[in-house]
């Protein structure tokens, strides 16, 4: 097995993980309800930044792309503020 197999495989891993992390947050985001949201960033706003955070991660496959790490970024963002306030 070569060096670029190996690195080809961990990227792959990658892709996958922040896919998924992407992908939950924008399930999330659709399951919440209104009043969750702050107004100064309101529902409306939070589908349109994850649904172009996942669009772009789906034609843009490459896991350490600028548009992926501030995809992955802005969803985990999301995940933090919302989903940690409810505890």
């Amino acid at each position: 097995m070569s060096f670029f197999e190996v690195q080809g495989g961990i990227a792959l891993v990658l892709a996958l993980i922040l896919f998924a992390v992407k992908a939950f947050a924008l399930i999330d985001c659709v399951a919440r309800k209104e009043s969750d949201f702050s107004y100064s960033m309101p529902k409306r706003n939070w589908l349109i930044i994850l649904i172009i955070a996942l669009v772009a991660h789906l034609l843009i496959w490459d896991p350490i792309s600028i548009l992926n790490l501030l995809g992955t970024v802005a969803a985990l963002v999301y995940l933090a503020q919302l989903r940690g306030s409810r505890v």
